[in-house]
């Protein structure tokens, strides 16, 4: 599903036809038509989120339409493929992040993709914990809590995610493996459905972005026991992390970043980066992803780049050494 957020004056929506003129090239690069946005989970989630907000503020300063197209399936997997198959003109982006940039590839499956041959890194636009989550009904109210129910009940535990191989799945399991507990994982296809089947106790817990998640926590429809950082998310500081309510060694978040197809014009990726590095330094667009549980970044591509590289490694020795397998 794409929707197509518009610029200032500009009454366009979707693509132009393939005989639209070119970008112009050189210092100040500057897009002739709409850009497309391809994010590789559904709508609502916290990936969602940021790439919508963003997408506007990016609209207004380009002068074009940046459509954002919905391409969810395979932890993100997907759209990963969709976006490194595109033209490497600069009109295509994608929202990278620690599942199709971190996780999938370290989980040593047969991927349609390189995470780092088949993109050119733009910018980190912002980084975020996530939460953990039970029903209400779940006698569970601190991490220790949790890790003596699953104990005594082993495999009985149900928790959702938003997909095989993603961020929610994989802090499950990795807090599993560290606890040494068993836990039953129940996918679903983005955050949507597992959320609905959460809230009516169908399921019993779940590991989710703050970003998206939080609302639900603040009406109290769901009990937040602790975040995933290495220090107290600033929106929920009365939850500890999991490292500090006493699983030693436990630390995983999400973030969100913009890469280009491998081989687009660096004039692109260089005024991208720019921009969006401004427009995460922009007054209401940081209260607004504060406010949700982000952290603004906004990097260099170098910065991004090495980001990534270190992501690789670090969830690559992660699923090593806990013998991780997506399942």
């Amino acid at each position: 599903m794409a929707t197509t957020l518009l610029s200032a004056g500009v009454a366009a929506a979707g693509f132009l036809a393939v005989g639209a003129a070119p970008a112009q090239e050189g210092p100040d690069w500057k897009p002739t038509r709409p850009l497309r946005w391809i994010v590789p989970f559904p709508p609502g989630g916290g990936n969602d989120t940021v790439a919508r907000a963003v997408g506007q503020r990016l609209a207004e300063t380009l002068g074009q339409p940046v459509s954002i197209d919905n391409r969810a399936g395979a932890g993100g997997a997907l759209g990963a493929e969709i976006a490194a198959r595109s033209p490497a003109d600069g009109y295509t982006l994608f929202l990278a992040g620690v599942a199709t940039h971190g996780i999938q590839p370290a989980l040593g499956g047969k991927l349609s993709y390189d995470p780092v041959r088949d993109f050119a890194a733009v910018s980190l636009l912002a980084t975020a914990p996530l939460i953990l989550v039970v029903h209400p009904s779940l006698p569970v109210k601190s991490v220790q809590d949790l890790i003596a129910l699953a104990r005594k009940r082993p495999g009985t535990l149900n928790y959702a995610s938003n997909g095989r191989g993603g961020s929610s799945h994989m802090a499950a399991e990795l807090f599993a493996s560290l606890a040494g507990v068993q836990m039953t994982h129940v996918p679903y296809k983005g955050l949507g459905p597992a959320l609905t089947d959460l809230l009516g106790g169908r399921v019993d817990l779940m590991w989710s972005s703050v970003v998206a998640i939080l609302p639900q926590v603040q009406a109290g429809k769901l009990r937040g026991i602790a975040t995933t950082g290495s220090s107290r998310s600033p929106v929920t500081p009365q939850l500890p992390t999991i490292g500090e309510a006493g699983l030693a060694g436990y630390q995983t978040a999400s973030w969100y970043g913009v890469v280009v197809p491998a081989g687009s014009p660096p004039t692109a990726v260089e005024r991208l980066a720019t921009e969006l590095a401004r427009i995460i330094r922009l007054p209401a667009l940081r209260e607004q992803l504060l406010a949700d549980g982000a952290s603004p970044v906004g990097s260099t591509p170098k910065a991004f780049a090495e980001h990534i590289a270190s992501e690789l490694a670090r969830w690559t020795k992660l699923v090593r050494d806990a013998r991780i397998q997506a399942d």
